[in-house]
């Protein structure tokens, strides 16, 4: 599924999953269809501006499964950031508020069964107050491991928690705006 509405694609929309979404209503930070998890969704425009341009971080948390054994050595280096290209080829270091391996993926997130847990893998959870396109997948592959899993765990104080893949939860305005962190405009 990608997270819009409208697509000259022929992908799962949004509007396929069963829940009447108001008109105008627009994604908060996309995912990218090989991606999962926490998706906001809101018809408030200045919502997006006040998160992303605002003077205070917004930190998101990701769930990630990625190819082979991280050592300590690799975990150091993702700390310290990694420089990876985006817009215009331009280098950018990325560096993340926390990066730890996670023993216990179900603990967290409760569909992270898969099959390719068989072979050898890591689970890491990684912390960023920046979304950079694709960041979390070219921090890992710069550190020679490619992603085989992503899910968003939160965004500020919004937790993905148990919600199941195409569930809907609706939150009131002036729980959302607290959950952010952000002052409502009005």
């Amino acid at each position: 599924m990608v997270s819009q509405f409208i697509s000259s694609h022929d992908k799962r929309l949004l509007g396929d999953l069963k829940f009447g979404f108001p008109e105008e209503t627009h994604a908060i930070g996309r995912l990218d269809d090989q991606s999962e998890g926490l998706l906001l969704l809101t018809t408030d425009k200045r919502v997006t501006r006040l998160i992303f341009l605002d003077k205070q971080p917004h930190e998101r948390e990701y769930l990630v499964m990625v190819q082979n054994v991280v050592h300590l050595q690799t975990l150091e280096r993702l700390r310290e950031g990694i420089p990876i290209k985006i817009k215009n080829g331009e280098t950018y270091i990325a560096v993340p508020k926390a990066v730890e391996v996670v023993v216990d993926p179900l603990a967290i997130y409760p569909f992270a069964n898969d099959h390719r847990q068989q072979y050898p893998h890591t689970w890491l959870k990684i912390r960023l107050t920046e979304g950079k396109h694709r960041q979390v997948r070219k921090m890992v592959m710069a550190v020679r491991h490619r992603c085989l899993r992503l899910v968003r765990l939160s965004i500020s104080g919004i937790l993905l928690g148990n919600l199941a893949p195409g569930e809907v939860e609706e939150l009131g305005q002036k729980e959302f705006y607290q959950l952010l962190g952000i002052q409502n405009p009005d």
